[in-house]
């Protein structure tokens, strides 16, 4: 099925670090009814995220950073423990992970495995994550990670498990972290 959408305005309304725009459309409906929408769209670029897990100790990396936007919706302190992740920039998906991984955890993944992409918020964000897995071991590690230049990141090495009960206590509430949890989970990788 193929929609008709009529684009009558398509206003810039910011682009001070990503790009927020005003667009108002007419769209035909399936019954031939047309209506028009006023929406504001944020187009921040897509990303990539990747979980970091090891079988044999049967452990996770997450990391831990403040988030401005959690902590203006509520979240006392700003912190988040969430999946490694970053913007693409120019990069393709998986040499964004691999960039992001080693800059946040200090782990250099070499094996990593896309397993979808989503679009996170498409009611009015434009952008598609990339999700991925990638086994660690200590061989791996290059540095102690934290981030890059004005981040300020804690690296969380834990229990499998506990990552699982900590989505169950509300102390992981990043989507993107409990949709790679979940599917790790789910995949048969680690054990139930």
């Amino acid at each position: 099925m193929s929609l008709n959408i009529t684009v009558i305005k398509d206003k810039i309304l910011s682009d001070n670090y990503f790009i927020l725009r005003n667009i108002t459309y007419d769209l035909t409906q399936r019954n031939g009814d047309v209506v028009q929408h006023k929406r504001e769209v944020y187009d921040r670029g897509n990303g990539a995220t990747v979980l970091l897990y090891n079988r044999q100790k049967q452990s996770v990396v997450l990391v831990r950073q403040f988030r401005v936007a959690t902590w203006v919706n509520g979240n006392l302190d700003g912190m988040l423990i969430e999946t490694c992740a970053g913007l693409l920039d120019d990069d393709e998906p998986e040499a964004c992970i691999r960039k992001e991984a080693i800059e946040e955890t200090g782990y250099q993944v070499s094996n990593v495995r896309k397993v979808f992409q989503l679009y996170m918020s498409p009611g009015g964000v434009t952008e598609i994550v990339h999700f991925f897995i990638a086994e660690y071991d200590e061989r791996l590690r290059q540095n102690n990670g934290g981030g890059v230049e004005d981040e300020d990141i804690d690296v969380l090495e834990l229990p499998f498990a506990q990552a699982i009960e900590m989505i169950r206590s509300g102390e992981i509430c990043d989507g993107k972290t409990v949709i790679l949890l979940q599917y790790l989970q789910s995949s048969g990788l680690m054990a139930q």
